[in-house]
């Protein structure tokens, strides 16, 4: 009898610990979906390459191994096209080389063997994505945003 007791305490442990796991992974999508939609939010309709709901895809499992390759270089797309539209041109691609490389190295980073270099790769990619379109969104006033 002891020994269920013990099972059963070791069980809940591990869910205690992958339910904590999934929760805290759940949460940090959902904060960079939030992140990201908020950039689409700031960039006037008629640039915008994808709507800002759209981003909320990501959080479907598995979805982000293809949206990756949508959102992320969308994103630089329509802040380059705002920012042509205004004449600045100091803004660069917009880290549309930098989203492209972030979502080619999330695909790597679902095979193995190669996922112990990727992973890292797509994390380091995705703060300077995540950085640069938070500068670029900054850049941007408030009231250019009508919708």
């Amino acid at each position: 009898m002891n020994n269920n007791g013990d099972v059963m305490v070791l069980l809940g442990v591990y869910a205690v610990i992958i339910g904590s796991f999934l929760a805290v992974s759940l949460a940090i999508n959902a904060l960079i979906c939030w992140l990201v939609s908020g950039c689409y939010k700031r960039i006037p309709q008629q640039f915008r390459k994808m709507e800002p709901g759209m981003v909320w895809l990501l959080m479907i499992p598995c979805v982000p191994i293809v949206w990756n390759f949508f959102v992320f270089p969308r994103l630089a797309e329509s802040y380059k096209a705002y920012f042509d539209s205004v004449g600045n041109t100091e803004v660069g691609d917009c880290g549309a080389q930098i989203s492209l490389f972030f979502a080619v190295a999330v695909v790597c980073a679902h095979v193995p063997c190669l996922n112990y270099l990727a992973g890292p790769v797509a994390l380091v990619l995705l703060i300077i994505t995540l950085v640069k379109a938070h500068d670029l969104k900054n850049k941007i006033p408030e009231t250019a945003a009508v919708s």
